[in-house]
């Protein structure tokens, strides 16, 4: 219950997408009709009010990928760039390998809520400093960062030269009843300052077939982006990803709307569970994701052991909290995208191992 894809089917569309094009007796180069531009974009429209134009839209192989390809189409080796721990852990090793420096802007913990520490981000921007790197819904604490925390984010970047590279690829997944912002939608300046990067493979469990979309309004940031695409031979599109793509945007919204009804039952009943049968750890309630971060600092268990415990003892794979950089600590991350029975019986064994040390 670690790795962050589904336990749930694709959608009967998307299945069906693919096999119609796996009849398709060719399966030789492709370029990217019209009508997947149309479903990304009639779907950003839809789902989140954002107005995309063709141009903007760039198919790409994923989107960890699309990361080391921003980086260096935008920052010069030996740049500080900023994220916001505890946050998923390949960005640290992505700006790493591209030999920029990270620098952590943590989040605060207060109260059961994170929230962003502007005071601290001020702080630590200075002239090396070239981008941040923003996780919206943020993974792995779950927050769908409001208007207001996003435009004082972004005020402060452009104000200091700092390019935004929006990891969005949790968009679609926000619990029902709340919103999600793409940052690059909420002002025209803001827009020509991010870099966004979307895909369907979280919303649809389709991760394996590394597919992903960057949108960026900006030319010159996008001739710069298109330009490191194509040093590395990286246009190419795959054509079952492609087709899957475009069925999942342009008739997925029930099956995401159901899956999200179902995915917040879950939170709803292991958080009644851990409340009356395991107090000592603590779910942080997720406005978006099907990740929960599990507070378990209450444990009698060291917090450098806990990953142990939760395998050896509990029998459970999760993700343990210190590889999301500090903060982390004292923190497991579960995936509850998958049937309640499956949940009922990982929170059976942690109960049962809780008691052990109690």
């Amino acid at each position: 219950m670690w790795v962050a894809d589904m336990d749930f089917p694709v959608a009967q569309e998307i299945q069906q997408a693919i096999l119609e094009r796996a009849a398709h007796p060719a399966f030789g180069y492709t370029a990217i009709p019209d009508t997947s531009y149309e479903a990304v974009s009639d779907w950003l429209s839809r789902r989140h009010s954002w107005t995309v134009s063709r141009e903007w839209v760039l198919f790409c192989p994923g989107v960890v990928p699309s990361i080391a390809l921003s980086i260096n189409a935008f920052t010069l080796p030996g740049d500080k760039i900023i994220v916001q721990a505890p946050v998923y852990p390949p960005f640290f090793n992505v700006i790493s390998d591209c030999g920029r420096q990270v620098v952590v802007n943590k989040l605060i913990y207060e109260d059961g809520r994170y929230r962003i520490d502007f005071d601290d981000l001020k702080n630590k921007i200075d002239r090396n400093t070239s981008m941040l790197l923003l996780c919206s819904p943020h993974n792995p604490v779950g927050r769908l960062w409001s208007s207001d925390e996003l435009l004082e984010l972004g005020r402060i970047c452009i104000e200091r030269n700092v390019i935004i590279l929006s990891d969005e690829i949790h968009h679609d997944l926000a619990f029902p009843g709340l919103k999600h912002f793409p940052i690059a939608s909420l002002s025209n300046a803001l827009s020509e300052n991010t870099v966004t990067l979307l895909a369907p493979s979280k919303t649809f469990n389709l991760a394996g077939l590394h597919t992903s979309i960057t949108v960026i309004s900006n030319e010159l940031l996008r001739r710069r982006f298109y330009s490191v695409l194509n040093s590395l031979s990286l246009r190419s599109i795959n054509i079952f990803g492609l087709a899957a793509t475009e069925t999942a945007y342009s008739s997925g919204d029930e099956w995401v709307d159901q899956m999200m009804n179902y995915v917040a039952g879950n939170f709803e009943f292991l958080n009644h569970y851990l409340s009356t049968k395991i107090p000592e750890v603590v779910a942080i309630r997720p406005e978006s994701t099907y990740l929960v971060w599990l507070d378990c600092s209450g444990l009698s268990v060291d917090y450098s052991k806990i990953g142990e415990f939760m395998v050896k003892k509990a029998r459970l794979a999760l993700n343990d909290g210190a590889s999301f950089g500090p903060g982390g600590e004292n923190f497991q991350r579960m995936n509850i995208a998958c049937p309640r029975v499956r949940l009922q019986e990982a929170f059976n064994r942690l109960e049962k191992a809780v008691s052990e040390i109690r």
